[in-house]
């Protein structure tokens, strides 16, 4: 017994030293509020699982007490380990949507580490545009590129083929996609569900078409930013989620499709970011307003209501408000799926990133439905019929 009660304690010993060894790697994890935050869990309680099941004897006691440490340690050192990244020389990367938001920030941080980067950005002359071109870095392209136009498609095709020759495109990421105001499935327009689609889901599609033999001929890796929406069924996101949804599938499927060729397929599903400053949708917002009005049917006007139809068209401005700022975690695990030596198939930084996923899982519906019901809401008005039903139950309850 003194044995096994000597070995717990070195093991426990062993466990703490770990932690703190590691502790900036783990802060690192946690700061990134990925999956990863999910396996953090089993080596913080595992010595105590462990202690508690097995509790027959002193002896049995202690050697559970070791083996939960030992594991803990194992576990925390692969999660914290710092991924091996491989070197940037001769790699050339083509990013959509460099505007602003995740594709401006990554393609920053990529021609920053020696990467040479073909930044797509919807208008070359625009304000982002002119902000890349401020950097001054040969080594950073920029590419006229709205992903929808074939025409433009093809120029950046045959640019790109020309640049790289028989060496291939190392990366494509498909960051470029459209977020159409917060609506009711049954209020929003056909025509949003159809621009979703069209850039989300298939302009990424024909981007990876026709840059995949580039992709072969240098084994190299495809990015495809998802939504958490992808994931989690989430009121008012019917439009924007689907496409997302569609990306992840395609993306899946070729993942096992293109292994035997050496090209990686990674997902980045971020969750609660801003990419754009709220000031931008004033102008989109008034004319979101004026074509729901026009095109909702007059039985779902009257049921909805006027007040509660015309605020939906604030909720990107409120949702810009409570995203975080800070776009480092996407770029991160966007750099990592790009040149990490084991990149992996899903990355879901952002602080519900693991979390609801996971709820949406595990929950029941009616458990997971009560838990979405209590989000932060993207409008402070109620539909009509709902309104005056909750007046009703008020008055029976007096």
């Amino acid at each position: 017994m003194e044995v096994w009660t000597g070995v717990s304690q070195v093991s426990v010993v062993l466990y703490v030293c770990t932690l703190l060894w590691k502790r900036q790697q783990i802060l690192d994890v946690l700061h990134r509020c990925d999956l990863t935050c999910a396996f953090l869990i089993g080596p913080l309680i595992g010595p105590l699982v462990a202690a508690l099941c097995c509790t027959e004897s002193p002896d049995s006691y202690s050697g559970a007490v070791c083996g939960g440490c030992c594991c803990s340690v194992g576990l925390i050192c692969i999660i914290a380990r710092k991924q091996k990244l491989l070197p940037v020389q001769n790699r050339a990367v083509l990013v959509t949507g460099c505007d602003s938001g995740f594709g401006q920030a990554l393609v920053q941080q990529l021609s920053r580490m020696g990467l040479k980067v073909f930044a797509g950005v919807l208008d070359v002359n625009g304000v982002g545009a002119q902000r890349l071109r401020e950097l001054r870095r040969e080594n950073l392209q920029l590419l006229q590129l709205d992903i929808t136009d074939a025409a433009q498609v093809e120029a950046a095709l045959q640019h790109v083929q020309t640049q790289v020759s028989d060496s291939g495109l190392w990366g494509l990421v498909n960051n470029a996609g459209v977020l159409q105001c917060p609506v009711d499935a049954e209020l929003q327009p056909l025509a949003a569900f159809r621009r979703c689609m069209d850039v989300n889901f298939l302009s990424a599609v024909h981007m990876c078409q026709l840059f995949l033999p580039l992709l072969r001929r240098a084994a190299g890796r495809i990015v495809n930013v998802s939504s958490l929406a992808a994931e989690v069924p989430m009121p008012m996101f019917g439009a924007y989620g689907a496409s997302k949804a569609a990306l992840k599938v395609v993306s899946e499927v070729m993942r096992q499709e293109l292994a035997p060729w050496g090209v990686r397929v990674s997902v980045i599903q971020p969750a609660g970011f801003r990419t754009s400053t709220s000031d931008r949708f004033t102008d989109s917002v008034r004319r979101h307003a004026a074509q729901l009005l026009a095109t909702v049917s007059a039985e779902a006007r009257a049921d909805y209501g006027d007040s509660y139809i015309s605020s939906l068209s604030g909720g990107l401005a409120i949702m810009s408000r409570q995203a975080a700022a800070d776009l480092s975690p996407v770029v991160d695990d966007m750099c990592d799926a790009l040149l990490s030596a084991n990149p992996r198939a899903l990355y879901a930084p952002g602080q519900m990133g693991w979390l609801l996923p996971f709820l949406h899982r595990t929950c029941s519906t009616t458990v997971f439905d009560a838990i979405i019901s209590h989000l932060p809401k993207y409008t402070n008005q109620q539909p009509e019929v709902q309104r005056l039903l909750w007046t009703v139950g008020s008055l029976f309850k007096l």
